[in-house]
């Protein structure tokens, strides 16, 4: 009995200093652990089956991606806006010493002016849409940046005057001796019978008709020139006007 242990200690000693070194018996028992094994073919081994490594899972979970600081968007520069209008200023109608100021009406129809003298003037800026009637007799009508605005007036000592307007109206129901027409895109004015040696100068001006009293109130319109044609004749520069 002691001598089967000593040969037993004898052989782990062996098999420690020489692990390489196999016996019967450890053949016999490594063969007993590996007999319950499945034995692996080719088609199951990973570097052989291309369909295993396409499906294969290496357990590695990937987190989630790192925080990329996205680059700020160009911030486009406001579009001019359209300037704002100045604030509406107050109708005005009154008497400076001998000039009536009739200023920043619109829609009005009725503006009268009947106390006059004849040394008066009126002065008409930046009416829109109005009717203006002037009574008596007086020195001059001047209307400036007036724009659908109508003068009715009975007699001047110089003139009526129109400049930067648009789409005026001027009726005279007595005399003026001249009517101007200054920057000013579409005008009318209606003579009576006793005016109808009024001259009319205009420059830089369009659409222009003067209609002329035919008898029972009718009126016959003629249109005034806006276009001209200039030559030499030897001795001076000769103007004259083409078609209408």
């Amino acid at each position: 009995m002691q001598e089967h242990v000593s040969r037993d200690l004898l052989h782990e000693q062996i098999c420690i200093l020489n692990p390489h070194l196999h016996t019967n018996r450890g053949s016999a028992k490594g063969t007993a652990v590996t007999s319950g094994l499945k034995k692996v073919t080719d088609d199951m081994k990973t570097h052989k089956n291309p369909a295993l490594r396409a499906g294969h899972d290496t357990g590695v979970r990937q987190g989630p991606a790192p925080f990329k600081a996205t680059a700020p968007k160009p911030v486009a520069a406001p579009k001019p806006g359209k300037p704002a209008e100045p604030a509406a200023k107050p109708p005005v109608t009154e008497l400076q010493n001998k000039k009536w100021i009739v200023e920043y009406h619109k829609g009005n129809k009725n503006i009268v002016l009947d106390n006059t003298e004849l040394k008066q003037t009126v002065y008409v800026y930046k009416c829109t849409d109005c009717v203006i009637q002037v009574k008596g007799k007086i020195n001059s009508i001047t209307l400036d940046q007036c724009k659908k605005t109508a003068i009715v007036f009975e007699d001047l000592v110089s003139s009526l005057e129109f400049v930067n307007c648009q789409s005026m109206q001027g009726q005279v129901l007595g005399r003026v001796p001249t009517i101007s027409i200054d920057k000013t895109d579409g005008c009318m004015v209606y003579l009576s019978e006793n005016s109808l040696d009024t001259e009319i100068v205009s420059a830089k001006s369009s659409e222009m008709n003067v209609l002329v009293p035919q008898g029972g109130g009718d009126f016959k319109e003629f249109a005034l020139p806006e276009q001209f044609k200039t030559k030499w004749n030897g001795k001076a520069m000769v103007t004259e006007q083409t078609d209408l």
